[in-house]
C-alpha cells in the first residue's frame, strides 16, 4: 500500500492569546490533489506555513515524503515544491533564465536543467514567451512561470496558494489543466483557492477550514451530501396552488413542499429526474405551469452552511 506524500497530525498554533490554528490534521496520497477551503482569516495561511517549514508549529507533527518537517529541517525540504501567492521572478530576465537560475540553486546543472527548463516551459505553456523578458508578461503568464519554478526539483509535494487570483480566464484554464496533469502524473498537490470551480473540478477530497479547525472533509460529493442530497424545484403557475402541493407532497422522494402566491418550491432527491413526475401531478392537480426550475446543492452552499462566512470575507 502506497504510503502519503503528507500527513499532518493534530497541529496547533497561537499567536498570543489568538489560536490560528486548533488541532488541524489530514493526509495527501501520491497523485492526490487536496484542496483547503476557507475564508480569510481561517487559518490556512498559518498551516501551509508550518508544512512548508517556515513557521514552527507550537504542537503537532508534520511528515512528507516520511520524513519530520521543521523549520530547521533541510533535506526534507527536497521534497517540497512552495508557490506561494507573492510571485518571486526577476523582471529583467527571461522566462528560461528564470528558470535556469532557479534550477542552479536547486543544484540543477547541464543537460538536466536545461532539459527540465524546456520541459517545464512546454508544461505552463510558454514555450513560445522562452527568451522573453518576463516584466512583458501578464499576470497570468508570471504565475504559470512561478509554477514552473516550484516544479523544477521534481517535488514529491507541490503547495499552490491561490495560484489563479487575478490571472484572465485563459491562464486560469490553463494552470488548472496543469495542475490536473500533474495530478495525472502522480505529484501530490495541496491547493488553496477562492473559486469554488476550482476546487470542484481539481480536488479529489477537500477541506473546509474555518477558525483554525477542519468543519468537513470528503469529496465534493460527499460535502455537498452534508446537504441532505435535496434538490429545490420551483415551479410556477396559476390555477389551484394548494391542490397541486398536497399532490406533490404526496410523490415518492418528495421531502417537502412550500407554496407561495403562484409558487411551489418542491424539496426532492434526484430533481431532474423528478421533473416529470411533478409536472404530470401539478397538472392534474389543476394548476397550469409557466416555469420549472431546478437548482442543486453546490458546493459554496455547503460553505456558507458550515462556515457562515462567504470564501472572501
Amino acid at each position: 500500500m502506497t504510503e502519503p506524500v503528507l500527513v499532518v497530525d493534530d497541529l496547533h498554533k497561537s499567536f498570543r492569546s489568538v489560536e490560528a490554528v486548533a488541532g488541524i490534521g489530514f493526509h495527501i496520497d501520491p497523485g492526490e490533489t487536496y484542496g483547503l477551503l476557507g475564508p480569510n482569516g481561517a487559518g490556512k495561511t498559518t498551516t501551509i506555513s508550518m508544512i512548508a517549514g517556515l513557521l514552527a508549529a507550537d504542537s503537532g507533527s508534520i511528515t512528507i515524503a516520511g520524513e519530520p518537517m521543521t523549520p530547521t529541517a533541510i533535506h526534507v525540504r527536497s521534497h517540497l515544491g512552495l508557490v506561494p501567492q507573492d510571485l518571486a521572478i526577476y523582471p529583467d530576465l527571461s522566462a528560461r533564465e528564470n528558470l535556469a537560475f532557479f534550477g542552479r540553486l536547486q543544484g540543477l546543472h547541464g543537460h538536466r536543467l536545461r532539459a527540465r527548463v524546456t520541459e517545464l516551459l512546454e508544461v505552463v505553456g510558454l514555450s513560445d514567451r522562452a527568451k522573453s523578458r518576463t516584466k512583458e508578461f501578464s499576470g497570468g503568464m508570471k504565475r504559470r512561470l512561478n509554477i514552473a519554478i516550484g516544479l523544477l526539483h521534481e517535488p514529491a509535494l507541490l503547495i499552490l496558494d491561490e495560484p489563479t487570483v487575478g490571472v484572465d480566464p485563459q491562464s486560469r484554464n490553463a494552470i488548472v489543466d496543469s495542475v490536473a496533469r500533474l495530478a495525472g502524473e502522480g505529484m501530490a498537490v495541496l491547493y488553496t483557492t477562492h473559486y469554488m470551480e476550482e476546487a470542484h473540478r481539481l480536488c479529489d477530497r477537500i477541506a473546509i477550514v474555518d477558525d483554525g479547525a477542519i468543519r468537513a472533509e470528503g469529496t465534493a460529493g460527499d460535502l455537498i451530501g452534508l446537504m441532505g442530497g435535496v434538490d429545490e424545484v420551483r415551479l410556477t403557475g396559476t390555477g389551484d396552488v394548494a391542490a397541486a402541493a398536497a399532490a406533490l407532497e404526496a410523490l415518492p422522494g418528495v421531502s417537502g413542499v412550500v407554496a407561495t402566491g403562484e409558487e411551489l418550491e418542491v424539496h426532492v432527491s434526484d430533481g431532474p429526474h423528478a421533473i416529470a413526475g411533478l409536472v404530470t401531478a401539478a397538472g392534474a392537480a389543476g394548476l397550469s405551469l409557466s416555469d420549472v426550475e431546478v437548482t442543486r446543492p453546490t458546493l459554496e452552499a455547503v460553505f456558507l452552511h458550515l462556515t457562515g462566512k462567504g470564501l472572501r470575507d
